[in-house]
């Protein structure tokens, strides 16, 4: 079976590789999300490109996301039933905060410009794909998934803690775990962490 990471924004595909490098998975696919479109980069286009990605795929996938990575997830298990047999989401909201991503994009305005290179993206695409979240809402469509999930949030990850506990209340097939001390990126803070509970389930 193949496991699936996706990353967050400020991130690429090589954030993952601890974790990938501690887990028991054989099949593992890690693309890095903003190299699948070159031309308009928004969300809509971002996960129509995975959809296309992983359309071939004849088995159910795990599939795991962090933050921007855990909404395309969450969006992708719900259009896709069919194709996710166990979702993991770290870090992820399932109604973006609108005051949140405005303050992120106030963030990023003020960012240099050289600062968004590591992530394989330009400034201008960076700002225009945080707002093209801004109207992401899937509350009324939870109850649609019905593989296992699995919930992981920092404790310190205080824009995302509310919302994994809201996750654990609303799917009823989930699984929340806080992990002491971290904050949001825990794939790079603490990967063997997200590794020891990916091996156990």
């Amino acid at each position: 079976m193949k496991a699936v990471f996706w990353h967050g924004l400020g991130q690429t595909a090589q954030d993952w590789q601890t974790v990938v490098k501690n887990t028991l998975m054989a099949d593992v696919d890690c693309p890095n999300l903003f190299s699948l479109t070159t031309g308009d980069f928004t969300y809509s286009s971002i996960f129509s490109e995975l959809e296309k990605l992983y359309e071939k795929e004849t088995e159910p996938i795990i599939l795991c996301g962090l933050s921007l990575g855990g909404v395309l997830a969450l969006d992708y298990t719900i259009k896709n039933q069919d194709k996710v047999s166990l979702l993991i989401l770290v870090a992820t909201q399932y109604k973006v905060p609108t005051l949140l991503i405005d303050f992120q994009n106030f963030i990023f305005r003020i960012m240099p410009d050289k600062s968004f290179k590591s992530m394989g993206m330009s400034k201008s695409n960076t700002i225009k794909l945080a707002h093209s979240m801004r109207s992401l809402d899937f509350s009324n469509r939870l109850c649609e998934i019905t593989c296992p999930v699995t919930i992981i949030c920092g404790e310190k990850d205080y824009a995302n803690l509310k919302a994994s506990r809201q996750l654990k209340a609303l799917l009823p097939r989930s699984k929340l775990y806080i992990i002491p001390g971290a904050g949001h990126e825990i794939n790079k803070s603490s990967p063997e962490v997200i590794s020891t509970i990916i091996n156990s389930l």
